[in-house]
């Protein structure tokens, strides 16, 4: 991004589009969207997304790519996500760290074990997507509950499927929060333990405390103050990064939306005079 402006994006749903046409200019740099929700639509919904991406820049964060899992990797699937980019004309496209089939759908975003084996998989399996789409995959950290088979630390497993794979990053912040706490890891020390230059792009979300212990990603409420913090603590580390405020229910009018969008632009007001004095 340049350093003399911030970058803040927001998911877009199609439950918010008649109030986001209503609204007029919405205060934001760029939306994200999930291809699955929007390629099978023709007709009205067709018309408004390709009205949106003529005045917005848009980001696409997938859900079904299944990068871990142990069935054949979809080509049919990844070309139709490539036709859905070009048709758009969006060169970002995101994914989780994880897998959501095994013989079937799994209807949820499971852990990949944290091995080598596991690493040359999921990496050979990137170079194909990324040849197909002719553009880099952004892979995301995810938020995890269990660690199957595990033979390396989480961290260890991320950084090394980056550098095998030679792909971004999508950093989710409110994730290292959640998996610290459910894990019981420092996550301001997993988040400079990122490699900057790999980070194409941040998500900061909400979530739910189901116990002290334990913390369920929700992406359905607002966000915490110690979310907050380690958001601050990425554009100290970091710089200031596109940084998208992710909201998948329980979701509030655009205006009050439109609050903790504008608290992430402060953030990085604050810190852009700083890195541009470092540039």
């Amino acid at each position: 991004m340049a350093l003399n402006a911030t970058n803040v994006g927001l998911g877009l749903r199609r439950e918010m589009l008649e109030e986001v046409q209503s609204f007029g200019c919405v205060p934001v740099d760029f939306w994200e969207v999930a291809p699955e929700n929007w390629m099978p639509l023709g007709g009205r919904y067709q018309k408004q997304l390709s009205a949106l991406t003529q005045q917005y820049e848009f980001k696409t964060h997938g859900l079904s790519l299944s990068i871990g899992s142990p069935d054949a990797l979809d080509i049919g699937f990844v070309k139709a996500v490539k036709r859905f980019l070009d048709e758009y004309n969006i060169s970002t496209y995101s994914e989780h760290l994880s897998y959501c089939s095994a013989a079937g759908h799994l209807y949820d975003l499971m852990p990949i074990p944290f091995c080598q084996d596991a690493v040359r998989h999921v990496s050979d399996r990137v170079k194909q997507v990324q040849d197909i789409l002719q553009r880099p995959l952004v892979l995301e950290n995810v938020s995890y509950y269990a660690a199957p088979h595990a033979q390396m630390a989480e961290i260890d497993f991320i950084l090394s499927v980056l550098e095998q794979a030679d792909c971004q990053l999508l950093l989710d912040v409110n994730n290292i929060y959640v998996n610290g706490v459910n894990h019981g890891y420092d996550a301001a020390t997993f988040l400079k333990a990122m490699p900057t230059d790999r980070i194409a792009y941040l998500h900061i979300a909400g979530h739910y405390n189901e116990a002290d212990d334990l913390i369920v990603d929700t992406h359905g409420a607002d966000v915490i103050q110690p979310v907050w913090d380690l958001l601050e603590l990425t554009y100290q580390t970091h710089g200031v990064l596109p940084t998208l405020l992710e909201r998948d229910f329980n979701i509030p009018p655009l205006p009050v939306l439109l609050k903790e969008v504008e608290r992430i632009r402060a953030l990085q007001m604050n810190y852009l005079p700083r890195q541009e004095q470092r540039a």
